[in-house]
C-alpha cells in the first residue's frame, strides 16, 4: 500500500492456487453454474456482505469501473499474466484516466485460482483469501472509498479464473430515491364535475460511504388515460399535494427526486385513480 499526495493509491495483489489456499466455509452453492456476469454480481455481494458485517455502507458499483475491471482481468488472462502492471505498462490508474473517471483515490485488487468446480465455488475462495490478507481486506473495508467494479476472466491456456476489483472514491453518481404513498380514495364530486385526489410520496439520497451528494429535490409527473407522461412539479421539496381532476378518466402519478449532484433517480412506481 502507498501513498501519492494529493491523490490516495491502494495496491494489493493475491496469488493464490485452490489447492493450496481453499476458501474457508464456502458460501453452499448450486450444482448449476453461473455465467460469468452472474458471478461477477456474486462476488459484488460477497464483498458488500464482508462489509455489512463491520457495519459499513455497501459500495455502490459503477459500470464504468466494471469494464474496467472485466478489462483487466481479460488481459491477463489473454496475455498469461498476473500483476498489477501490464507488458505494455498500463495500470488501473491508466483505465481509469482513459474513460474519464473522477477520483480522488483508487484501490485494485486481484486473485487467481483454479481447480474449483464452479465459478461460484471460485468467487467464494478469492473473496475469502482477499479478506484473509490485510492488504486486500483494507481496501475491501475501507472507509475512504464508495464505488467499485469486479471482473473475471478465464485464462484458456490453464484454466485460471482470473478476478479483478477496481475501487475509487468518486463523487457521487448515484440518483436519490422516492416512491409514492398509498393510493387515498378521491374526494366527492364537485359542481364542476371534478374530484380531489390527494398524494404524498417520500424519498431521500441514497447514503453512500464518503461523499454522498444529499437530497434536493423531487419531481412528479402525471398520465391521463393512455396518454404520454408529462411533469406536472418540476422541483419541490413538499411531500404531498392535491389536484382536482376531471371524471370519466383515469389518472397516474409517478415521483423522482434528485440529489444535490443532479443525479436523478428512476421513476416510482406509478400509483392510478379512475374516477
Amino acid at each position: 500500500m502507498s501513498l501519492r499526495a494529493p491523490r490516495l493509491l491502494l495496491v494489493a495483489a493475491a496469488f493464490v492456487a485452490a489447492a493450496a489456499l481453499p476458501a474457508s466455509s464456502p458460501i453452499p452453492t448450486s450444482a448449476t453454474d453461473l455465467t460469468v456476469g452472474q458471478a461477477e454480481s456474486r462476488m459484488v455481494g460477497l464483498i458488500n456482505a464482508d462489509r455489512a458485517k463491520a457495519g459499513l455502507v455497501a459500495l455502490r458499483t459503477d459500470g464504468r469501473l466494471m469494464s474496467i475491471a472485466r478489462a483487466r482481468s481479460h488481459d491477463m488472462a489473454t496475455y498469461h499474466y498476473f500483476s498489477h502492471t501490464e507488458p505494455d505498462g498500463q495500470t488501473a490508474q491508466s483505465y481509469l484516466t482513459a474513460a474519464g473517471v473522477v477520483w480522488y483515490g483508487w484501490g485494485e485488487i486481484i486473485a487467481w485460482n483454479s481447480g474449483y468446480a464452479t465459478l461460484a465455488d471460485s468467487a467464494n475462495a478469492a473473496n475469502s483469501d482477499w479478506m484473509a490478507s490485510s492488504g486486500h481486506r483494507a481496501i475491501i473495508m475501507s472507509t475512504g472509498l464508495n464505488y467499485f467494479g469486479i471482473g473475471l476472466a478465464t485464462d484458456p491456456s490453464n484454466g485460471h479464473q482470473i478476478w479483478t476489483g477496481v475501487f475509487i472514491k468518486g463523487p457521487d453518481k448515484t440518483g436519490a430515491w422516492a416512491r409514492m404513498g398509498a393510493a387515498q380514495t378521491p374526494g366527492p364530486r364537485t359542481s364542476a364535475g371534478q374530484r380531489r385526489i390527494s398524494l404524498t410520496w417520500l424519498g431521500g439520497d441514497i447514503r453512500l460511504q464518503v461523499l454522498t451528494a444529499g437530497f434536493y429535490s423531487y419531481q412528479l409527473a402525471r398520465k391521463v388515460d393512455s396518454g404520454a407522461w408529462s411533469v406536472i412539479v418540476s422541483a419541490t421539496t413538499a411531500t404531498s399535494t392535491y389536484r382536482y381532476q376531471a371524471v370519466g378518466h383515469r389518472y397516474s402519478y409517478r415521483v423522482r427526486a434528485r440529489d444535490r449532484a443532479g443525479n436523478y433517480g428512476a421513476w416510482s412506481v406509478p400509483i392510478s385513480f379512475s374516477i
